[in-house]
């Protein structure tokens, strides 16, 4: 805790009889100045600065520095951030834990106490990125679901109940419980969070960073927090502060109320755009206006999540009385409700009527103003208005040539289920209510099942072709349901329970039909799915679809109905009643009345019962063999978990930083190439890399499992690095598919092979790429792949604020084109040859300017100016030692 006794903030709170100890910003403000037009986001990082500092890692000048912010509305200067707690899930948490593992060896082969690996803060992690849509469409899907994802992840799984034994501090929620960001809404996070120490309880915000980009979810709640690569996440578990710099916070003020037959989705597709275009990448966002008053926290807590689609960190609300009747609805004890309260008024962190906070900057919207929309056809950013739908889906058929050879014109005449069928461009072949965006959300959830009730009343069915899915973030979505009586209705339309989990959103959407999917094949069709999500990236959600459109949950429903993104909703019927009359959309909408009677059967009573035993699990989880060892015993034959090469050396000198030469490009990159074209994603191939790795293992195609479930082995996920089936390397024209030029030979390989083979040869490598290079989730294995494969530095003409930060924890140098300048202005084909200057002797400095010799084949050469893009001292440090981690396991080693 803090040492600042010079400004004497340390202060006492009496709430309910208990005494609270807190870093009084109102005492702080008598030294540092004014603080009450400070956002409330910077608030709270100002009390993490108050409340850690020790003269060293945080000094009086960064209090300064940060209270001071107000005059320029923007700061330089880097400080040490120290988030509360931590939250990960599974599939960037068993990398994570395998790391952890990795760190103990380590330490034990250097002779230390391996033990001392731990987490310092406390670290929650829930399994929800591991189930997949194999059984759909029935009233034991979500059973079969379940058993086949027992038997896929057994060690996978396995190795977690392990950790959650060996490592203090850290707690698991099992599979079939939750997405992680709707547990922590809905249980986890406090607003206000409380430590003992020294025989005195300590009050403070609440604060978190997260192993998964939607984190900010929890920002609806009060709580700062935001997405880290796994590999920060780590750090920060083991005491390591988040270096950062102080941001520019963009205020969005929202004004009036959403009109009938408007979601919070359609908000905040909206919003999403309008900070899209307006630019907040690396930049907080928070939202204020006395609008706020009448946005319930659900809502918020659904703006707060979409803050990676909008490119900001975070996107911030303030706390109210909305945030206590959350609270208080959600189960929070009553002595958490008081405090919050207590403490946030006491803090100036409680919003105000017509408290205006002044900021960077600002946008406005009147909700009144929000259109029924959706976002496709790639990107959760280019929202389309309802009734452009069929438009945006021409526009895009348009530029997509069709294969030579394909059967038909667009069409194609299928059986399935002993009828035939004609399959379309356009057809609607999976459709999602998934994603903590909005299974969250109990208005536009209810939405989707009162619209359910009155299509079954009408007489209407999903198309047959339509793979539908129901995948709530937490148990409590199923009881609400039925306490509304609308499962039975969405389950005759096929939206059967699959899971508890991401499931689509992030690509488990599973295998659509077979014959389905040879009629796509056969006549290349262009197909679409439709989801309550918030990521359609090109090969996410499934290889065969290539539109995919977020959508609120009623109208996940309404395109399975229809069948079709080429139908107008707004204008064309969905299908014809039991009397052969059409049924529009708007005959089938439920009115805000209903919602809000629906909304009104949710009930503090569920959240108690489904988060009474939320660690403990079910039976299968409960019978998994846990082996008892402070250090893991590592399987040589195990396909999913392996020792990683990461520590090898550890206790050696770091390695010398020099200059890179005569490094070849193994890739060249377009615009917006994101974290899911980088890292190993959904299905693995028979026939790539990873594929045949497993295929030698003894491991048949069926039981390949996704990447995702094979994080925790380093070999299957450098071969599936740069693999996904969409990317677009320039070296071989632009074709799709992850393979590139060997250079100088001329034959194209998989890029794992080609890198293999620059490695044989001791040739180092560089990435090349365009602008908002790394977008997407926080996935750690985007720089650790990158790392295993050999390249020595990325030259993009921008970052994603977290990729960048990864590869730098990874050891991979990020460079950055000078304005002007990029592969195109430059000439670069990929035959080139790169010398990269000024590494070797040099003191490194953040953001410090290096020189790029680039040889053509024709030998001629040309030396550019580039900009190092390691940020802040911190990072100067992690990338001298290797890494982050290796910075802290070497300080540990040494101690």
């Amino acid at each position: 805790m803090s040492s600042l006794d010079s400004l004497k903030t340390l202060k006492t709170l009496a709430v309910n009889g208990r005494d609270y100890h807190y870093y009084s910003l109102t005492e702080a403000a008598r030294s540092l100045g004014d603080l009450q037009a400070l956002p409330m986001s910077l608030k709270v990082l100002l009390e993490n600065l108050l409340r850690w500092e020790d003269g060293e890692t945080v000094t009086s000048a960064d209090l300064q520095a940060l209270a001071g912010w107000l005059r320029e509305r923007r700061s330089d200067r880097e400080i040490q951030y120290r988030p509360a707690r931590v939250l990960m899930q599974d599939f960037t948490g068993v990398p994570a834990v395998v790391d952890l593992a990795a760190m103990r060896a380590a330490m034990a082969r250097a002779g230390g106490d391996p033990q001392r690996i731990n987490p310092l803060s406390p670290v929650d992690l829930v399994i929800d990125h591991s189930v997949m849509v194999d059984r759909y469409a029935s009233p034991a899907a979500f059973a079969e679901n379940v058993d086949i994802e027992m038997q896929r992840n057994g060690e996978r799984y396995a190795f977690l109940r392990w950790g959650q034994n060996a490592f203090a501090n850290f707690r698991v929620v099992p599979p079939g419980t939750g997405i992680c960001h709707q547990v922590n809404l809905e249980y986890l996070g406090r607003t206000v969070w409380t430590r003992e120490e020294d025989g005195r309880s300590y009050a403070f915000p609440d604060t978190l960073v997260g192993t998964d980009s939607h984190t900010t979810m929890i920002n609806g709640l009060g709580v700062l927090g935001w997405g880290v690569g796994g590999i920060e996440a780590e750090a920060a578990m083991l005491g390591q502060p988040v270096s950062m710099l102080i941001p520019e916070v963009i205020g969005f003020r929202l004004a009036g109320k959403l009109r009938e037959g408007i979601t919070a989705t359609d908000l905040v597709l909206t919003v999403t755009q309008m900070l899209r275009k307006k630019g907040v990448v690396g930049k907080f966002v928070e939202f204020y206006g006395d609008g706020l008053a009448d946005l319930p926290l659900a809502d918020r807590a659904t703006l707060a999540n979409m803050a990676p689609e909008y490119g900001a960190t975070c996107g911030f609300f303030p706390v109210d009385e909305v945030t206590l009747d959350y609270l208080r609805l959600s189960g929070r004890p009553s002595e958490t409700v008081a405090l919050v309260e207590a403490y946030c008024k006491a803090q100036g962190l409680w919003r105000e009527p017509g408290h205006e906070p002044q900021f960077s900057d600002t946008l406005a919207l009147d909700m009144n103003d929000v259109q029924a929309s959706l976002a496709g056809p790639k990107r959760p950013q280019d929202r389309v208005a309802l009734p452009g739908v069929s438009n945006a889906f021409d526009d895009f058929l348009g530029l997509n040539a069709r294969k030579a050879g394909a059967e038909g014109q667009g069409e194609i005449r299928f059986d399935f289920e002993g009828r035939q069928h004609t399959l379309k461009d356009g057809a609607v072949v999976i459709a999602a209510i998934t994603s903590c965006t909005n299974t969250s959300n109990p208005s536009v959830m209810m939405a989707a099942g009162l619209l359910a009730k009155k299509a079954v009343e009408k007489g209407l069915q999903r198309k047959p072709w339509v793979k539908s899915s129901l995948a709530p973030g937490s148990k409590v979505v199923t009881d609400y349901y039925q306490a509304a009586g609308l499962t039975r209705y969405l389950d005759e339309l096929g939206f059967d329970l699959v899971g508890y989990g991401c499931t689509t959103c992030i690509g488990n959407s599973g295998p659509l039909a077979a014959p389905i999917e040879s009629a796509i094949g056969k006549a290349d069709l262009v197909v679409a799915s439709v989801l309550s999500g918030n990521r359609n990236f090109e090969g996410r959600v499934h290889p065969l679809v290539k539109t995919n459109w977020l959508a609120s949950p009623p109208l996940v429903v309404a395109y399975a109905l229809a069948g079709s993104v080429r139908l107008d909703l707004s204008s064309d019927p969905l299908g014809n009643d039991a009397n052969g009359q059409p049924v529009y959309l708007r005959d089938i909408w439920p009115s805000q009345q209903e919602i809000a009677a629906a909304v009104a059967q949710v009930d503090t009573r569920m959240f108690h019962k489904e988060y009474a035993e939320v660690f403990a699990g079910d039976e299968q989880w409960q019978a998994i063999a846990v082996p008892q060892a402070a250090t893991y015993v590592w399987q040589d034959d195990s396909t999913y978990i392996q020792h990683p090469p990461f520590f090898d050396g550890i206790s050696g000198p770091p390695p010398k930083i020099e200059d890179v030469h005569r490094a070849r490009i193994l890739a060249l990159l377009g615009d917006s190439v994101t974290t899911d074209h980088i890292s190993p994603a959904g299905n693995i191939k028979a026939d790539s890399p990873a594929g045949r790795y497993l295929r030698d293992k003894g491991v048949e195609p069926r039981d390949f499992n996704s990447y995702g479930s094979r994080r925790g082995n380093h070999e299957v996920m450098m071969r599936g690095t740069f693999a996904n089936i969409r990317i677009r390397n320039e070296m071989l024209g632009g074709e799709e598919g992850g393979n590139t030029l060997h250079v100088p030979s001329g034959e194209k390989l998989a890029i794992y092979d080609a890198a293999m083979r620059y490695r044989d040869e001791g040739t180092p490598l560089v990435v090349i790429a365009g602008q908002e290079y790394g977008t997407g989730s926080s996935r750690d294995w985007a720089a650790k792949g990158t790392n295993l494969l050999g390249v020595k530095a990325v030259l993009a003409e921008s970052f994603e604020r977290i990729h960048r930060s990864n590869l730098v924890g990874m050891g991979v140098l990020p460079l950055q084109f000078s304005a002007g300048q990029d592969r195109r202005q430059l000439g670069l084909n990929g035959r080139e040859t790169l010398d990269i200057l000024g590494l070797s002797g040099a003191r490194i400095e953040p953001r410090m300017s290096l020189d790029l010799r680039i040889t053509r084949e024709d030998g001629s050469t040309q030396t550019i100016a580039v900009l190092c893009r390691i940020d802040t001292l911190n990072e100067v440090e992690y990338f001298k030692a290797g890494g982050i981690l290796h910075h802290v396991l070497r300080q540990m080693i040494a101690r």
